[in-house]
Protein backbone atom coordinates (compact mmCIF):
# COMPACT_ATOMS: atom_id res chain seq x y z
CA UNK A 1 0.00 0.00 0.00
CA UNK A 2 1.74 3.63 -1.17
CA UNK A 3 0.43 5.65 1.83
CA UNK A 4 1.83 2.61 4.71
CA UNK A 5 4.95 2.60 2.71
CA UNK A 6 5.46 6.42 2.72
CA UNK A 7 4.65 5.88 6.75
CA UNK A 8 6.97 2.87 6.90
CA UNK A 9 9.71 5.10 5.84
CA UNK A 10 8.87 8.10 8.00
CA UNK A 11 8.37 6.10 11.03
CA UNK A 12 11.71 4.94 10.51
CA UNK A 13 13.83 8.38 9.58
CA UNK A 14 12.62 9.47 12.69
CA UNK A 15 14.06 6.33 14.64
CA UNK A 16 17.26 6.68 12.39
CA UNK A 17 17.28 10.13 13.60
CA UNK A 18 17.07 9.76 17.61
CA UNK A 19 19.02 6.93 17.37
CA UNK A 20 21.53 8.79 15.72
CA UNK A 21 21.35 11.69 18.70
CA UNK A 22 21.50 9.49 21.22
CA UNK A 23 24.09 6.48 20.31
CA UNK A 24 26.99 8.45 21.99
CA UNK A 25 25.11 8.67 25.69
CA UNK A 26 24.01 4.72 25.43
CA UNK A 27 25.46 2.76 23.11
CA UNK A 28 24.60 2.33 18.92
CA UNK A 29 23.41 -1.21 19.81
CA UNK A 30 21.88 -0.64 23.04
CA UNK A 31 18.56 -1.23 24.16
CA UNK A 32 18.00 1.79 25.79
CA UNK A 33 19.00 3.86 22.82
CA UNK A 34 16.29 1.94 20.69
CA UNK A 35 13.53 2.05 23.27
CA UNK A 36 14.35 6.19 24.10
CA UNK A 37 14.44 6.45 20.17
CA UNK A 38 10.70 4.87 19.82
CA UNK A 39 9.58 7.17 23.80
CA UNK A 40 11.03 10.49 21.17
CA UNK A 41 9.14 9.19 18.27
CA UNK A 42 5.32 8.72 20.25
CA UNK A 43 6.52 12.87 21.79
CA UNK A 44 7.01 14.33 18.05
CA UNK A 45 4.04 12.51 16.82
CA UNK A 46 1.76 14.25 19.71
CA UNK A 47 3.15 17.37 19.79
CA UNK A 48 2.41 17.54 15.74
CA UNK A 49 -1.17 16.53 17.15
CA UNK A 50 -1.68 18.97 19.66
CA UNK A 51 -3.59 21.07 16.96
CA UNK A 52 -5.80 17.75 15.88
CA UNK A 53 -6.32 17.87 19.96
CA UNK A 54 -7.21 21.45 20.51
CA UNK A 55 -10.24 20.61 17.64
CA UNK A 56 -11.27 17.34 19.37
CA UNK A 57 -11.86 18.98 22.50
CA UNK A 58 -13.70 21.79 21.21
CA UNK A 59 -15.98 19.28 19.36
CA UNK A 60 -16.54 17.20 22.72
CA UNK A 61 -17.46 20.61 24.21
CA UNK A 62 -19.96 21.64 21.59
CA UNK A 63 -21.65 18.03 21.48
CA UNK A 64 -22.05 18.68 24.86
CA UNK A 65 -23.50 21.87 24.96
CA UNK A 66 -25.85 21.19 22.13
CA UNK A 67 -27.11 17.61 23.49
CA UNK A 68 -30.24 18.71 25.15
CA UNK A 69 -31.79 20.05 21.77
CA UNK A 70 -30.27 17.23 20.39
CA UNK A 71 -32.38 15.19 22.77
CA UNK A 72 -35.71 17.28 21.89
CA UNK A 73 -34.72 15.91 18.00
CA UNK A 74 -34.56 13.00 18.97
CA UNK A 75 -38.09 13.05 20.85
CA UNK A 76 -39.94 15.26 18.52
CA UNK A 77 -38.88 12.96 15.13
CA UNK A 78 -39.12 9.60 16.82
CA UNK A 79 -40.96 8.25 13.92
CA UNK A 80 -39.07 9.68 11.48
CA UNK A 81 -35.78 8.81 11.16
CA UNK A 82 -34.91 10.86 8.00
CA UNK A 83 -36.60 14.16 9.10
CA UNK A 84 -34.17 13.32 12.20
CA UNK A 85 -30.84 13.24 10.51
CA UNK A 86 -31.70 16.54 8.36
CA UNK A 87 -32.47 18.18 12.18
CA UNK A 88 -29.32 17.00 13.89
CA UNK A 89 -27.34 18.29 10.69
CA UNK A 90 -28.44 21.54 10.48
CA UNK A 91 -27.64 21.65 14.63
CA UNK A 92 -23.90 20.50 13.75
CA UNK A 93 -24.00 23.07 10.63
CA UNK A 94 -25.05 25.99 12.84
CA UNK A 95 -22.89 25.87 15.48
CA UNK A 96 -20.02 24.48 13.65
CA UNK A 97 -19.80 21.18 15.20
CA UNK A 98 -17.84 18.05 13.39
CA UNK A 99 -19.24 15.03 15.58
CA UNK A 100 -15.84 13.01 14.05
CA UNK A 101 -13.37 15.60 15.11
CA UNK A 102 -13.59 13.63 18.87
CA UNK A 103 -11.84 10.79 16.81
CA UNK A 104 -9.53 12.65 14.85
CA UNK A 105 -5.87 12.04 17.10
CA UNK A 106 -6.90 8.12 17.62
CA UNK A 107 -7.60 7.64 14.03
CA UNK A 108 -4.42 9.71 12.43
CA UNK A 109 -2.37 7.39 14.92
CA UNK A 110 -3.81 4.25 13.80
CA UNK A 111 -1.70 4.10 10.37
CA UNK A 112 1.23 5.51 12.50
CA UNK A 113 0.87 2.52 15.18
CA UNK A 114 0.64 -0.18 12.53
CA UNK A 115 3.59 1.24 10.43
CA UNK A 116 5.80 1.29 12.91
CA UNK A 117 4.19 -2.53 13.79
CA UNK A 118 5.40 -3.47 10.26
CA UNK A 119 8.73 -1.77 10.86
CA UNK A 120 9.58 -3.77 13.85
CA UNK A 121 8.02 -7.02 12.49
CA UNK A 122 10.42 -6.54 9.19
CA UNK A 123 13.15 -6.27 11.40
CA UNK A 124 11.88 -9.40 13.68
CA UNK A 125 11.42 -11.38 10.55
CA UNK A 126 15.16 -9.91 8.75
CA UNK A 127 13.07 -7.96 6.49
CA UNK A 128 14.28 -4.73 6.52
CA UNK A 129 11.49 -2.19 5.87
CA UNK A 130 11.50 1.76 5.58
CA UNK A 131 15.07 3.54 5.49
CA UNK A 132 16.30 0.24 6.45
CA UNK A 133 16.24 -0.36 2.75
CA UNK A 134 18.29 1.88 2.24
CA UNK A 135 22.29 1.31 1.37
CA UNK A 136 23.25 3.76 4.01
CA UNK A 137 21.07 1.97 6.60
CA UNK A 138 21.05 -1.34 6.24
CA UNK A 139 23.73 -1.82 8.91
CA UNK A 140 21.71 -0.75 11.80
CA UNK A 141 19.03 -3.55 10.94
CA UNK A 142 21.45 -5.78 12.90
CA UNK A 143 22.09 -3.14 14.93
CA UNK A 144 17.92 -2.98 15.79
CA UNK A 145 17.49 -6.92 16.00
CA UNK A 146 20.25 -7.13 18.65
CA UNK A 147 18.83 -4.23 21.11
CA UNK A 148 17.40 -6.07 23.84
CA UNK A 149 16.09 -4.49 26.99
CA UNK A 150 16.08 -6.82 30.71
CA UNK A 151 17.61 -9.33 27.68
CA UNK A 152 14.19 -8.98 25.83
CA UNK A 153 14.72 -7.99 21.93
CA UNK A 154 12.52 -4.80 21.29
CA UNK A 155 10.98 -6.99 18.13
CA UNK A 156 9.94 -10.13 20.20
CA UNK A 157 6.50 -10.56 21.38
CA UNK A 158 5.06 -12.90 23.71
CA UNK A 159 3.48 -14.93 20.79
CA UNK A 160 6.78 -15.64 19.66
CA UNK A 161 8.78 -15.58 23.10
CA UNK A 162 10.22 -19.26 22.13
CA UNK A 163 12.18 -17.99 19.53
CA UNK A 164 14.12 -15.72 21.66
CA UNK A 165 17.84 -16.64 23.48
CA UNK A 166 15.14 -16.03 26.70
CA UNK A 167 11.57 -17.18 26.58
CA UNK A 168 10.36 -16.88 29.86
CA UNK A 169 12.18 -13.26 30.32
CA UNK A 170 10.56 -11.93 27.54
CA UNK A 171 6.56 -13.41 28.41
CA UNK A 172 7.27 -11.81 31.95
CA UNK A 173 8.75 -8.06 30.28
CA UNK A 174 5.63 -8.49 26.94
CA UNK A 175 3.09 -9.92 29.76
CA UNK A 176 3.99 -6.52 31.81
CA UNK A 177 3.76 -4.31 28.86
CA UNK A 178 0.54 -5.63 27.78
CA UNK A 179 -1.13 -5.14 31.15
CA UNK A 180 0.09 -1.64 31.43
CA UNK A 181 -0.69 -0.76 28.51
CA UNK A 182 -4.34 -2.28 28.87
CA UNK A 183 -4.66 -0.37 32.26
CA UNK A 184 -3.81 2.88 31.22
CA UNK A 185 -5.77 2.63 27.82
CA UNK A 186 -9.30 2.09 30.33
CA UNK A 187 -7.91 4.46 33.29
CA UNK A 188 -7.96 7.33 29.62
CA UNK A 189 -11.42 6.19 28.37
CA UNK A 190 -12.70 6.12 32.50
CA UNK A 191 -10.78 9.60 32.88
CA UNK A 192 -13.03 11.18 29.92
CA UNK A 193 -15.75 9.76 31.03
CA UNK A 194 -16.38 9.97 34.80
CA UNK A 195 -15.14 13.79 34.84
CA UNK A 196 -15.96 15.27 31.46
CA UNK A 197 -19.73 13.51 30.31
CA UNK A 198 -22.69 14.61 32.25
CA UNK A 199 -24.68 12.13 33.07
CA UNK A 200 -27.57 12.79 30.90
CA UNK A 201 -25.54 12.50 27.82
CA UNK A 202 -27.14 10.05 25.35
CA UNK A 203 -23.96 8.67 24.52
CA UNK A 204 -23.03 7.69 27.96
CA UNK A 205 -23.81 4.04 27.19
CA UNK A 206 -21.93 3.87 24.13
CA UNK A 207 -19.02 5.54 25.71
CA UNK A 208 -18.87 3.19 28.75
CA UNK A 209 -19.16 -0.29 26.64
CA UNK A 210 -15.80 1.68 24.46
CA UNK A 211 -14.38 2.53 27.95
CA UNK A 212 -14.51 -1.89 28.17
CA UNK A 213 -14.21 -3.14 24.59
CA UNK A 214 -10.87 -0.91 23.92
CA UNK A 215 -8.60 -2.13 26.49
CA UNK A 216 -10.41 -5.59 25.95
CA UNK A 217 -9.51 -5.70 21.99
CA UNK A 218 -5.68 -4.27 23.28
CA UNK A 219 -5.10 -6.92 25.62
CA UNK A 220 -6.11 -9.44 23.39
CA UNK A 221 -4.02 -8.47 20.55
CA UNK A 222 -1.01 -6.48 22.75
CA UNK A 223 0.42 -10.65 23.25
CA UNK A 224 1.35 -10.20 19.15
CA UNK A 225 2.76 -6.49 19.43
CA UNK A 226 6.30 -6.06 19.56
CA UNK A 227 7.94 -4.74 23.18
CA UNK A 228 8.60 -1.77 20.54
CA UNK A 229 5.52 -0.84 19.98
CA UNK A 230 3.95 -1.50 23.37
CA UNK A 231 6.84 0.98 24.54
CA UNK A 232 4.98 3.16 22.23
CA UNK A 233 1.44 2.67 22.84
CA UNK A 234 2.26 2.69 26.85
CA UNK A 235 4.03 6.07 26.74
CA UNK A 236 0.98 7.51 23.92
CA UNK A 237 -1.75 6.60 27.04
CA UNK A 238 0.45 8.16 29.30
CA UNK A 239 0.65 11.26 27.28
CA UNK A 240 -3.08 11.16 26.82
CA UNK A 241 -3.90 10.69 30.57
CA UNK A 242 -1.73 13.96 31.39
CA UNK A 243 -3.43 15.59 28.46
CA UNK A 244 -6.51 14.71 28.93
CA UNK A 245 -5.83 15.97 33.26
CA UNK A 246 -4.92 19.29 32.23
CA UNK A 247 -7.91 20.08 29.53
CA UNK A 248 -10.21 18.55 31.54
CA UNK A 249 -8.96 20.68 34.33
CA UNK A 250 -8.39 24.21 32.77
CA UNK A 251 -11.18 23.41 30.17
CA UNK A 252 -14.28 21.09 31.46
CA UNK A 253 -17.31 20.55 29.19
CA UNK A 254 -20.37 22.34 30.86
CA UNK A 255 -22.23 20.16 33.14
CA UNK A 256 -19.85 18.25 33.81
CA UNK A 257 -18.50 17.00 37.47
CA UNK A 258 -15.59 18.43 36.34
CA UNK A 259 -16.86 21.62 35.34
CA UNK A 260 -18.44 21.89 38.81
CA UNK A 261 -15.04 21.26 40.29
CA UNK A 262 -13.87 24.22 38.09
CA UNK A 263 -16.49 26.82 39.13
CA UNK A 264 -15.64 25.62 42.85
CA UNK A 265 -12.00 26.62 42.32
CA UNK A 266 -12.88 29.91 40.97
CA UNK A 267 -15.07 30.44 43.58
CA UNK A 268 -12.60 30.29 46.18
CA UNK A 269 -10.26 32.07 44.06
CA UNK A 270 -12.22 34.91 43.89
CA UNK A 271 -13.42 34.50 47.32
CA UNK A 272 -9.35 34.37 48.65
CA UNK A 273 -8.82 37.56 46.57
CA UNK A 274 -11.57 39.78 48.04
CA UNK A 275 -9.90 38.65 51.36
CA UNK A 276 -6.64 39.33 50.63
CA UNK A 277 -8.10 43.11 49.59
CA UNK A 278 -9.86 43.40 52.87
CA UNK A 279 -7.14 41.70 55.27
CA UNK A 280 -5.86 44.14 57.48
CA UNK A 281 -2.49 45.27 58.16
CA UNK A 282 -0.01 42.45 60.05
CA UNK A 283 1.46 43.06 63.50
CA UNK A 284 4.69 42.03 61.41
CA UNK A 285 4.27 44.33 58.65
CA UNK A 286 5.87 48.38 59.18
CA UNK A 287 3.52 50.72 59.68
CA UNK A 288 4.50 54.00 58.00
CA UNK A 289 4.38 57.02 60.03
CA UNK A 290 2.21 60.11 58.60
CA UNK A 291 4.38 63.11 59.17
CA UNK A 292 2.39 66.19 60.13
CA UNK A 293 2.21 68.60 57.55
CA UNK A 294 3.93 71.86 58.65
CA UNK A 295 1.47 74.93 58.95
CA UNK A 296 2.26 78.62 58.34
CA UNK A 297 2.88 80.84 61.51
CA UNK A 298 0.04 82.58 61.19
CA UNK A 299 -1.71 79.41 62.19
CA UNK A 300 0.13 77.97 64.58
CA UNK A 301 -0.48 81.05 67.05
CA UNK A 302 -3.95 81.00 68.76
CA UNK A 303 -6.48 83.39 68.07
CA UNK A 304 -5.82 86.66 69.83
CA UNK A 305 -7.56 87.51 72.31
CA UNK A 306 -8.55 91.49 73.66
CA UNK A 307 -7.33 92.70 76.55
Amino acid sequence: MFILDWLRIAVSWILVQFHAALSPLFGRDSGITWGLSIVGLVLLIRVALIPLFVKQIRAQRNLQIIQPRMKEIQEKYAGDRERQSQEMMKVYRETGTNPLSSCLPILLQSPIFFALFSVLQGLSTNTPRGVFEWSQYTSLVDSARNAALFAVPLHSSFKDAGQTPNPLATEILAATMVVLMTATTFMTQRQLMVKNVAADNPMVQQQKIMMYVFPFMFAIGGFGFPIGVLIYWLVSNLWTMGQQFWVIRNSPAPGTPAYAAWEERQRRKGKGAQQQEQRPTSPSEPVQRVQPKRQPRTKRKGPRTDK
